[in-house]
């Protein structure tokens, strides 16, 4: 039986058992992965992880409820518990401060542990982020609401994507399959139910709290997005003071894929303007 490259590491944080890759060694980098069905870390930055890990330590766990990592019974999924084991792992691996990199609903969890403990944070990169409030898109409430099907699959990797090209039938049925293992699926229709607004509304931090955000920060967002707008970038970029606004043209909701190589190494720039300055 071959290995599964999505499984990697396990430790306990915050009380739950947690699926987590740790690769390089340097200022350490946190992965928060983004919430479609059959998600995991290593399927959101596959791309990402050794472009970065040449000069970082990289850390991408599977957020409770998502990937290989354990759902307990009768957990909560909700911004508290995701924040919360986010910062268990950073403490179970004993790091103070970290470079934090969330996509999409990982954004919005990256944008509330920083304003929550702003002290753990040194740079923050959000990519097609969540964490404001706006009307929900067609896309987001089709991922949201996807019923385990290769059609549908197929349906969802088109509205990921500006060039479809890059979504193929075994890119489908992989998906599909990570979809439906045991308690994956399961786990997927608790978090996001109708009316799907609520969802989009409880990942969102206060204005207030993220125009007082004091860390350097990378905002990144597709075009073409069609899962999360343009908009929620170009407010963020507003309201964070110290940030600064990169919009992909011809790209969709996954910048880490469709352009992968510019965005490592924007990423990597970013990071390392900070190593240099020691910030």
């Amino acid at each position: 039986m071959s290995h599964n490259p999505e499984i990697s590491k396990s430790i306990v944080a915050n009380g739950i058992v947690t699926n987590y890759h740790d690769i390089g060694s340097g200022f350490p980098v946190l992965l928060i992965h983004g919430s479609g069905p059959g998600v995991s870390a290593w399927a959101n930055w596959r791309l990402t992880i050794p472009a970065l890990a040449g000069q970082r330590r990289v850390i991408a766990p599977d957020m409770v409820g998502f990937g290989f990592s354990e759902r307990p019974a009768g957990i909560r999924y909700n911004l508290d518990t995701w924040v919360a084991q986010a910062i268990g792992l950073l403490d179970a691996l004993e790091i103070d401060c970290a470079d934090l990199v969330g996509n999409s609903f990982g954004g919005g969890l990256a944008l509330a542990l920083a304003i929550r403990h702003p002290t753990r944070v040194r740079r923050l990169v959000l990519m097609g982020a969540a964490g404001v409030s706006f009307p929900i898109t067609p896309g987001l409430d089709a991922v949201w609401g996807y019923q385990p099907s290769i059609a549908n699959m197929r349906k969802l990797l088109d509205v990921f994507a500006f060039d479809r090209t890059l979504m193929t039938d075994e890119l489908a049925e992989l998906r599909y399959k990570a979809s439906i293992q045991p308690g994956f699926q399961e786990a997927f229709e608790t978090m996001f139910p109708a009316p799907r607004q609520n969802g989009v509304d409880a990942l969102a931090s206060r204005e207030e709290d993220i125009r007082a955000l004091p860390h350097e920060t990378l905002v990144v967002h597709g075009r073409e997005d069609k899962v999360l707008p343009l908009s929620n970038s170009l407010t963020l970029a507003q309201w964070i003071s110290r940030s600064q606004l990169h919009v992909y043209g011809r790209c969709g909701h996954w910048t880490q894929i469709e352009h992968a190589a510019r965005f490592n190494q924007l990423v990597e720039n970013f990071l390392s303007e900070a190593d240099t300055l020691k910030a």
